[in-house]
């Protein structure tokens, strides 16, 4: 199998699209077809199938997808260990939770950017699990999110600092009266939360099964912004990062209920494979990392 085959297959993939691959690769789109025949013919398989005007990979296209990033990454291994440039080039993929993408890592990817300008940065957005479910598969580099701290064989979590959690609603809901508030006094009350099994959700939901409170309902968004929109409107209570609301605090769109049941104990950390291999770049960001933060 050709690199260049597989740098191709490994785009369309991605994107989902012959026309959009031959954008990004600089290709005509009939060279992309014809480098995608040549591989299911080398393979003598079908890799991917059209449904309607989409494209996606058949089940051996899956299988491959998972060996053509390791090949890929070994690839730029190889040329960077032997390349004679002492800066950092090739990709760096990061993994985070959108709480952190709205607040902490901008300023940190811009620095990053502008000291190793030939570092292209790919960054997807998850939840914990899913960024250890990443790691772990080696389809990012690294991931910054928010959590318990993470005990793992396989992974290593450096902490950056904690993070502060606040209890919010609008002015005007009811709970708003009862300030502070413990777990009880969300005895009935609907909550808007993240979606299930992201950190923070998951300790919310811990402490109050743990004391046997019993909600309204409980409305799952996969968005920040959207969960703000949500809870200002008075349609629930939710638990959210301080520095995602700091403005609708300040504003009185959100009120803090000031909470007074167990710390959420969730920490900002930066994880790695124990067994990844550290390119320049990625070395590179894991110094900027320890300029910018204490890590714990």
């Amino acid at each position: 199998m050709e690199i260049k085959l597989l740098k191709t297959f490994l785009t369309v993939a991605k994107v989902e699209s012959f026309s959009r691959s031959a954008e990004i690769l600089d290709y005509a789109q009939s060279s992309i077809s014809a480098q995608i025949q040549l591989l299911e013919e080398d393979l003598e398989t079908k890799l991917f199938e059209r449904l309607g005007r989409k494209i996606k990979l058949t089940a051996e296209g899956r299988k491959l997808l998972i060996y053509a990033e390791q090949i890929l990454k070994l690839d730029a291994e190889a040329r960077e260990i032997i390349s004679d440039s002492p800066l950092p080039k090739g990709t760096l993929r990061i993994g985070a939770s959108e709480s952190l993408c709205i607040s902490y890592l901008p300023p940190l990817l811009k620095e990053y950017r502008r000291r190793y300008p030939e570092v292209e940065i790919i960054l997807k957005l998850g939840g914990a699990s899913e960024l250890c479910c990443w790691l772990t598969e080696n389809s990012i580099d690294i991931a910054f999110y928010m959590d318990r701290q993470i005990s793992s064989e396989m992974l290593t979590a450096e902490t950056l600092f904690d993070e502060a959690m606040v209890v919010l609603a609008a002015a005007e809901h009811q709970i708003v009266d009862k300030i502070p508030i413990s777990p009880v006094d969300l005895t009935g009350m609907d909550l808007i939360l993240t979606e299930s099994g992201h950190s923070y959700r998951v300790v919310m939901e811990g402490i109050l099964t743990a004391a046997a409170i019993r909600l309204g309902s409980v409305m799952e968004c996969g968005s920040i912004e959207a969960i703000k929109k949500l809870v200002i409107s008075g349609l629930g209570v939710t638990l959210l990062p301080r520095v995602v609301v700091e403005e609708e605090i300040q504003n009185g769109q959100l009120i803090d209920l000031k909470w007074q049941g167990p710390d959420f104990q969730i920490k900002n950390q930066v994880v790695y494979h124990k067994h990844k291999w550290l390119t320049r770049a990625l070395k590179a960001m894991m110094e900027l990392i320890h300029e910018v933060y204490t890590i714990k």
